[in-house]
């Protein structure tokens, strides 16, 4: 597949800490040869999750904001290569595929200016073509029989994940997004913040659950249009962490109802953790253990199909920091899946 970098075994020793004992996740995991026939050679592996990274942040930039998530595939694979593989961790029932190269559309936007109403549309019509990729290889996965762990990028991605499961089910999926943002901007070229309202529009995406939003970073247009779609439900971080209003768990148990009737996606946007590095800073957040725990409750679903784990941003003094937290969240939804 064009654009596909894969992980190999060179990559791998690489990134393993010397002294391993060969009792490290990266010892276990599954790899593939070929760039081509994607999903046949998955068809054939032993796996049921199959793991790659997004380094872009395209889609940020189509939507005024700052760089940064290119970063997050690259903080993440050594501190997952490098976790301990024991009866908690099952690495052999999973293969890293490695990542979509995006290079030269990163070079392209570094050269674009964000006042500029041309290189804004310049850079959607790049998100649009990202999109296919993305689109292509998580419909090689999931037609695979095998679930997508998806590292990266901004959120811009979630369009291209809930269209290739949505192709490979032949079918309309439902999506769960953890997330201070509904990601549902008018369908006026694609960026970050409109992947759901596009998926939704184009009949791929049918019941959508939305957890945390912001209150005071959505605008009465969005909450109007919103208010609307029967298929569409949501709470908001203040009602949940700051009034107390809503309860964590019976919200979470809300949420599994609306969309774990059928196949659905799970998103993680980092901008709703507290103190991890994102495209945004929000101020406010769910923890990193409540995220976690919200990853748990929604991984153990049967329906559970994908997670995406976008809009971190990772910079050089919180790389490990940033690696291990999406590291963690990648192990606990296999560890959650498979019970």
């Amino acid at each position: 597949m064009k654009k596909l970098i894969l992980f190999t075994e060179t990559d791998k020793n690489k990134l393993l800490n010397k002294q391993s004992d060969k009792s490290k996740f990266g010892n276990y995991i599954h790899l593939i040869t070929e760039t081509c026939n994607i999903y046949e050679q998955l068809k054939n592996l032993d796996v049921d999750y199959v793991l790659f990274g997004i380094p872009e942040d395209v889609g940020v930039f189509a939507n005024y904001g700052k760089s940064g998530t290119s970063k997050a595939w690259e903080a993440t694979i050594k501190i997952l290569i490098n976790t301990q593989n024991n009866h908690f961790n099952t690495s052999k029932r999973v293969a890293v595929l490695g990542y979509l190269d995006f290079i030269n559309e990163l070079e392209t936007v570094s050269t674009l200016n964000h006042k500029k109403a041309s290189d804004i549309k310049f850079a959607r019509k790049m998100v649009a073509d990202i999109d296919k990729y993305v689109t292509q290889i998580v419909y090689d996965i999931v037609k695979a029989g095998k679930k997508p762990i998806i590292i990266g990028g901004g959120q811009n991605n979630a369009y291209g994940n809930i269209k290739g499961t949505s192709l490979a089910l032949n079918k309309a999926i439902n999506i769960v997004n953890l997330s201070p943002h509904f990601g549902f901007m008018v369908v006026k070229g694609r960026h970050n913040a409109n992947p759901f309202s596009y998926a939704h529009y184009e009949g791929f995406l049918d019941k959508y659950y939305i957890f945390g939003i912001h209150e005071n970073d959505t605008s009465s247009t969005v909450f109007r249009t919103i208010n609307r779609l029967k298929s569409i439900d949501y709470n908001t971080f203040e009602a949940i962490e700051i009034r107390k209003e809503l309860k964590f768990k019976s919200e979470i148990k809300r949420a599994v109802e609306h969309v774990s009737n059928s196949s659905f996606g799970i998103e993680i946007n980092c901008n709703a953790i507290q103190n991890i590095a994102s495209s945004e800073i929000m101020g406010s957040g769910f923890s990193i253990n409540k995220a976690r725990s919200f990853l748990h409750l929604f991984a153990k679903q049967k329906n559970a199909t994908y997670l995406h784990i976008s809009e971190a941003a990772p910079g050089k003094k919180n790389k490990a920091q940033i690696g291990l937290f999406i590291a963690n969240l990648i192990t606990d939804f296999i560890k959650s899946n498979g019970n």
